[in-house]
């Protein structure tokens, strides 16, 4: 889920007086982007659930407007976070609001594949899938203009001039490589929370939100660690580096293709032997 960091910087960038955006610390502005951006996301959900009805094509398909929303206006924030505080810090903030969403998406993904992996085990169809990546692919773009504002206020020194910066493309290995890392990282994440989810591992969100946060980092220096198609597209889609064929083979093709991988690994006699049988209820 990534985001270039061209460069980290400490201290002050500019010389200019900044006002609120000296007086207010950077990191709890970001701290309060995100904050602000997880409570509109959850008054969105509520009102889904209001104006339409459970479990209605509809309201599945507006949940995942406001997932896809939620994640990538939080993942652009990430990338101040990243730039200006190191990875690790990223990670951890990463892995907290991936625990978070586990407990508020309900059926909710954010995430393509998912829906391409019910394709192939025959849990829902093609249309349904393509609607629902339609449906994320609005939410994640959509949602370019509201950060873009809130960077456009500068209350953090760490947001002075962002909305104005160069996109530049995370991609720095050859574009089949960089399929196979996304793809590898993706099949890893997919088929331990295949795992999790089959044998009910006690805490096992925390866990399956570890193991994905780790192959985000794992990538973060060769792909940016994507591991998610519209995420990948809302962050980097035609910036600076990147041919559109390279984008869509490293981000959709590589990711995709790990996922459905997970399918088949997780289900293996050899893995689900070296696992042992699931406890008895």
């Amino acid at each position: 889920m990534k985001i270039s960091l061209p460069f980290v910087t400490y201290g002050y960038r500019h010389t200019r007086d900044a006002g609120l955006a000296l007086a207010v610390p950077s990191c709890a502005v970001s701290a309060g982007v995100l904050a602000v951006t997880l409570l509109l996301a959850e008054i969105a959900r509520r009102l889904v659930n209001r104006i339409t009805e459970q479990g209605s094509l509809l309201s599945q398909l507006l949940h995942e407007v406001v997932a896809a929303g939620e994640l990538c206006a939080c993942c652009f924030e990430l990338c101040v976070i990243a730039d200006n505080y190191g990875v690790w810090v990223y990670a951890v903030c990463l892995w907290a609001l991936t625990v978070w969403w586990g407990t508020r998406w309900g059926s909710a993904t954010a995430c393509p594949y998912i829906h391409y992996e019910d394709v192939v085990e025959g849990n829902t169809d093609v249309v349904t899938a393509l609607l629902k990546t339609a449906a994320q692919l609005g939410g994640g773009f959509a949602i370019y203009n509201y950060i873009q504002y809130i960077w456009e206020l500068e209350l953090a020194e760490t947001h002075i001039d962002k909305a104005d910066e160069d996109c530049v493309a995370d991609l720095h290995v050859t574009m089949f490589q960089g399929a196979g890392i996304e793809g590898a990282a993706t099949c890893v994440a997919r088929v331990a929370s295949r795992i999790i989810s089959q044998r009910e591992i006690p805490l096992g969100n925390y866990i399956d939100a570890f193991v994905g946060t780790s192959m985000v980092i794992a990538a973060f220096d060769l792909t940016g660690g994507y591991l998610n198609p519209i995420l990948a597209s809302s962050l980097k889609y035609d910036c600076e580096g990147n041919t559109f064929e390279e984008h869509v083979i490293v981000y959709w093709v590589g990711a995709t293709l790990g996922a459905i991988a997970s399918i088949y690994l997780a289900n293996h006699p050899t893995i689900q032997k070296l696992l042992g049988k699931p406890k008895a209820d």
